[in-house]
């Protein structure tokens, strides 16, 4: 399994759903690069379930930093992030009926886990593919936010559209994303908030599921980071987009619209606007040829429904192979937009910490 993302700053994650704990070691940190617990905690609360919106799973994420850290700054070697589970009920895993344990569940990946792994994958709440280990990959990616930030470069997520309900779009960005560093729904327009949980309520009362778009701005990236072809700015963050459990499309800029563009409408002009060149409207995203322009980064990812859902599905038997049928029980999420904001925010700031580094070197991280 290849568990490890990054060339220069690298995060590896490690542990399982119902194991003892999940974690995190990010690797490439220069020694002086201030670690604030309380914004890892605060990263962590953003992520967690709350209310009847969110799956009854209550885990606390009580992190502990077990190396790479000493007097509140890191020292140069590998930081290890661990955070214990507490609120597991791997019976909910077994539906009561013979081998059920062994059912695959529709929208999983139990079958190609199986596949891949023999047998021997811990299948309990989805094992190593839980969502659950977005947690650790949250407090890594804080750690590194605070070291962007000192920089001047701020990541902001919204929830765009939850089933057929929309946010407005991103206006004043350095405003907006300071709006939405503390929300745990995260929406510009208030009027927006509880218009969607209505629908994820209806959708919960059905037995049933819902998912939706995250869009994310990223304000003071310098202009000429990424490369052409392989490693381009969307290249990378795509990859790293990609993995976050649920993530089915990655758009950047105006995405699919511009397909429906002439080059005219498409094109954004440049100007110098005395201090430096910018471009009078942003269709690109902030990329173009693979490089950031200097305006703000934009992307958007779309969110399937959650796949647990408790009505009943024709599924199989992966232990000899035949067809039968399959009904959830347990605590899960009707819907998980909102809390996979808190992941893009952080997982997007390790991904550009790396690029970042790449480019300057380790000690740019520095305040």
């Amino acid at each position: 399994m290849k568990n490890t993302f990054g060339k220069t700053v690298s995060v590896t994650l490690f542990g399982e759903s119902h194991g003892p704990a999940i974690g995190a070691v990010i690797d490439g940190l220069p020694a002086g690069v201030p670690v604030d617990a309380d914004r890892i905690a605060l990263e962590l609360f953003l992520r967690r379930p709350s209310g009847n919106i969110s799956t009854g799973r209550r885990e606390k994420d009580e992190f502990i930093i077990e190396s790479g850290v000493f007097g509140g700054f890191t020292c140069g070697t590998p930081l290890c992030i661990l955070i214990p589970n507490s609120d597991t009920k791997s019976a909910d895993y077994d539906f009561s009926m013979e081998k059920a344990s062994r059912l695959a569940r529709p929208g999983h990946a139990d079958f190609t886990a199986h596949v891949k792994y023999g047998g021997f994958e811990d299948f309990r709440g989805g094992g190593h593919f839980s969502g659950r280990l977005t947690a650790a990959l949250v407090a890594a990616g804080a750690v590194v936010r605070g070291a962007l930030e000192k920089k001047g470069i701020f990541i902001g997520t919204h929830i765009a559209e939850i089933a057929d309900v929309s946010d407005r779009a991103f206006g004043d960005i350095g405003a907006d994303i300071s709006a939405l560093s503390e929300m745990a729904f995260p929406v510009l327009d208030e009027s927006a908030e509880e218009r969607m949980k209505n629908k994820i309520l209806e959708a919960a009362n059905d037995g049933d599921s819902v998912g939706g778009v995250l869009e994310t701005a990223v304000f003071g990236l310098p202009a000429g980071l990424g490369e052409p072809w392989f490693d381009t700015v969307e290249g990378i963050l795509a990859h790293a987009l990609f993995s976050v459990p649920a993530v089915k499309g990655v758009e950047f800029g105006k995405g699919f619209a511009l397909s429906k563009m002439r080059g005219s409408e498409a094109n954004d002009a440049f100007v110098n606007d005395g201090e430096r060149i910018i471009t009078e409207t942003n269709n690109c995203g902030g990329i173009l040829g693979g490089i950031t322009t200097g305006a703000p980064l934009l992307y958007r990812v779309a969110v399937k429904p959650t796949p647990t859902i408790f009505k009943e599905q024709s599924t199989i038997d992966l232990e000899i192979g035949e067809n039968t049928v399959i009904k959830a029980k347990g605590r899960h999420d009707p819907c998980i937009v909102h809390r996979a904001a808190a992941v893009i925010n952080n997982l997007s700031a390790l991904v550009l910490c790396d690029m970042l580094t790449c480019r300057y070197g380790e000690e740019w991280l520095k305040p």
